[in-house]
């Protein structure tokens, strides 16, 4: 997750993916990513990368999240910011308005992914590489942990909580690539 002060560490932190979902038999329509949490999740990493010059699609990624959805975000190395879904949309909105952000374009890239479900929960654990295209940095690593819950027939997102490893805070053993 992208996060205010995170940016002057390192201008990247968190979702988005070019990795695909499991791909159609041909001649079938594209899964819809709603039909498993983990979908649900691949989804929000692809929407919010993004090509230079291109824009984000705000009103799909509302939809993947539960409106009284909760985002906290490490914003520092010491210190984390709680954000409604419209505080997580707009932090997003203005990191991308950052000089060279949305000229150059962002990804999100998911490296491992690890769900759980019970019934209609699921965890699901994410290590991920963010990259702002063109830089000339290394893509930030970072953890988030999603929780859903299916309901009306969907997964939806009912929060986010984000983490970037240090020396101090290694991956988990279930994460390590």
């Amino acid at each position: 997750m992208i996060g205010r002060n995170t940016r002057i560490l390192f201008p990247i932190a968190c979702l988005a993916s070019v990795t695909c979902l499991v791909a159609p038999v041909r001649g079938e329509p594209p899964p819809d990513p709603a039909d498993s949490a983990e979908g649900t999740v691949r989804e929000l990493y692809r929407l919010v990368s993004f090509e230079p010059g291109a824009d984000v699609d705000w009103d799909a990624v509302r939809a993947l999240f539960l409106p009284e959805a909760v985002i906290e975000l490490r914003t520092s190395w010491e210190a984390t910011s709680v954000f409604t879904l419209d505080g997580f949309v707009q932090d997003f909105v203005d990191f991308i308005a950052k000089p060279g952000v949305k000229k150059s374009g962002f990804t999100e890239t998911i490296v491992r992914l690890k769900p759980m479900v019970f019934g209609d929960i699921a965890h699901v654990l994410v290590l991920y590489e963010a990259h702002i295209t063109g830089s000339e940095r290394p893509p930030q690593k970072g953890v988030d942990s999603f929780q859903l819950t299916r309901k009306d027939g969907r997964w939806w997102i009912v929060s986010v909580v984000n983490e970037l490893p240090t020396k101090d805070r290694p991956l988990p053993a279930e994460l390590e690539p």
